[in-house]
């Protein structure tokens, strides 16, 4: 790729433009920038050479200084343009994908939590699904959540249900 900081000139050899190849750094930016917002622990899954790693890192530090994160970032693209990139973006997609289904997942633990509150029925059904679950337990944090809606309390056994109810759902 090209460097136009240095005043070299885009590739002419492969055909593409100018703008394509500007493009293609604005994109090896973009995975800069996400490789940067990722957590210490998320990253560790990325496989990263040591320089990489030592950018990211200093990114970190450099959070609450923009100009410098930003140049620092285009520093990032610029490294990014020498690695094989395949494995990080797959490690990244990996890694939105089980986001998502954690995500899918929570959602699914408050809808039950909600069915469960709004309708005397689905407890049943939720038994019969689920059938590990402590019955008694359930039923009396059903109705203390139910009144603490009615008196408008603050949320403990709705915050109790839902933490009954999702190791079930999540082990699926």
């Amino acid at each position: 790729m090209t460097d136009f900081i240095n005043g070299d000139t885009w590739d002419e050899e492969e055909g593409k433009s100018k703008s394509q190849v500007k493009r293609e750094m604005h994109e090896l930016q973009k995975l800069g920038e996400e490789l940067v917002s990722l957590s210490a622990a998320a990253r560790a899954k990325v496989p990263l050479d040591d320089e990489l790693k030592d950018a990211l890192q200093l990114a970190d530090k450099l959070s609450n200084k923009r100009e410098a994160l930003r140049r620092h970032i285009q520093f990032i693209g610029r490294l990014m343009r020498t690695r094989e990139l395949e494995p990080i973006e797959q490690a990244l997609a990996v890694l939105r994908n089980t986001n998502q289904a954690a995500t899918r997942q929570f959602h699914k633990v408050e809808q039950w939590r909600d069915k469960l509150l709004a309708d005397n029925d689905t407890v049943t059904d939720f038994i019969a699904a689920y059938p590990d679950v402590d019955v008694q337990q359930l039923r009396q944090l059903i109705r203390n959540a139910k009144k603490e809606q009615e008196k408008q309390q603050p949320p403990k056994a709705f915050r109790e249900l839902f933490q009954l109810i999702k190791p079930l759902i999540i082990q699926e």
